[in-house]
């Protein structure tokens, strides 16, 4: 296969993702409060349901840019794959093999690393 071709495929695929607008969330705040166990995520749920389409679409990589690695990480069927984020303290906080029905942001992505699916539950999909 030509190198040039290769270059181009790259560009092209990276070009392809989309960076989400989350205006409105402190994203250093929202790094910082792991596991959501300071607080500081039970006051911005409100703005991530109204964000739950600039969410779609989004390369998990550029998620983790935005907004960290995730407090749970499932791998699903069809290397699919779960991001979970915990909006709010519980016993995930003392322990995070703990099963906890805080609330949560769940992210859903697809076999290409895009996010197809935002929902919002208490607890960690099964």
């Amino acid at each position: 296969m030509n190198i040039k071709f290769l270059v181009v495929l790259l560009l092209l695929g990276s070009a392809c993702t989309k960076q989400p607008k989350l205006e409105g969330l402190d994203l250093e705040k929202w790094k910082k409060d792991k596991g959501g166990c300071n607080g500081e995520r039970t006051q911005n749920i409100a703005k991530l349901k109204s964000l739950k389409e600039e969410i779609k679409g989004t390369s998990s990589n550029d998620l983790d840019d935005y907004l960290g690695r995730p407090d749970v990480q499932q791998l699903a069927d069809r290397n699919q794959e779960y991001y979970v984020y915990f909006l709010e303290s519980g016993p995930h906080c003392e322990s995070v093999q703990k099963k906890s029905d805080a609330q949560t942001m769940i992210v859903r992505f697809s076999a290409m690393g895009m996010a197809t699916e935002v929902t919002f539950q208490r607890g960690v999909p099964k």
